[in-house]
């Protein structure tokens, strides 16, 4: 039986590319995200078509017991998971105090920290059973560091960031890697900054900056450092880690 790796948030950048890269080596990957169904079976059938496994489904992750029921449903009829990449974003946007009301700052705290409350409380107790797990969680710069306009997104992801730390306080002595992992940079996807500045900007912006260039993180590469973690030794378990490209400056020195 092949090990299970669950990603959550599965669109055509970090996601899908990290959840492709476990199919490639021996991993059977379930892939979920909220919306476009012809874009996940683009990606079950690439996996398929490169010889690799998989399977996906639409998933709203702020849905009552959706969440839950995708994961108790992997365990009774896939396997056990392995591996949780929990890669749901929660960025609305550039807004000020005034223009930031009460439900969307909510929206991001459900998305960023409840939802992955959520699901490790689904998935822990059956990677305590077997005494092994991990999940790799992506964050982003507004984890460790707030800006003007990110009131929503910088709490949520701040909550996400100390969320993993109090699973890594729990549940590591008992076997399972919880890695909180800070993209701290412009990352090459068009589902997500793609989306974001629109087709002109961000075409401009692989023209300056991508390419050769390496001025944008590659989802390719992201998705090495995924994997390696996925792979390490219980004795040098990384818990935190950031990644930018090499042009840019570190979140601290901004």
């Amino acid at each position: 039986m092949k090990p299970v790796c669950l990603v959550i948030g599965a669109g055509a950048g970090i996601g899908g590319t990290v959840g492709t890269r476990f199919a490639a080596e021996g991993y059977h990957t379930v892939l979920c995200r909220r919306t476009d169904q012809a874009g996940l079976d683009s990606l079950v059938g690439g996996i398929e078509s490169a010889g690799g496994s998989a399977s996906g489904s639409l998933l709203n992750a702020v849905d009552d017991d959706a969440i839950e029921e995708r994961i108790h449903a992997i365990e009774k009829d896939i396997g056990g998971i392995d591996v949780v990449v929990f890669n749901l974003g929660a960025q609305i946007g550039d807004r000020s105090l005034a223009n930031t009301t009460y439900k969307a700052f909510e929206m991001g705290w459900r998305m960023a920290t409840f939802a992955l409350f959520r699901a490790a409380s689904a998935v822990c107790p059956y990677m305590e059973d077997r005494g092994k797990g991990t999940i790799l969680v992506t964050s982003a710069t507004a984890a460790v560091r707030g800006n003007a306009g990110q009131h929503s997104h910088a709490a949520a992801m701040g909550g996400r960031r100390m969320l993993c730390q109090t699973l890594n306080a729990e549940f590591s002595p008992k076997g399972i890697h919880v890695a909180h992992i800070v993209v701290d940079g412009a990352v090459d996807a068009p589902d997500t900054l793609g989306k974001m500045l629109g087709p002109d900007r961000f075409a401009e912006l692989r023209a300056n900056r991508g390419g050769e260039h390496d001025g944008l993180m590659l989802p390719e590469r992201i998705a090495d450092t995924y994997f390696h973690i996925s792979q390490q030794h219980r004795s040098v378990w990384t818990h935190e880690i950031d990644m930018r490209s090499f042009s840019d400056r570190p979140w601290w020195n901004h």
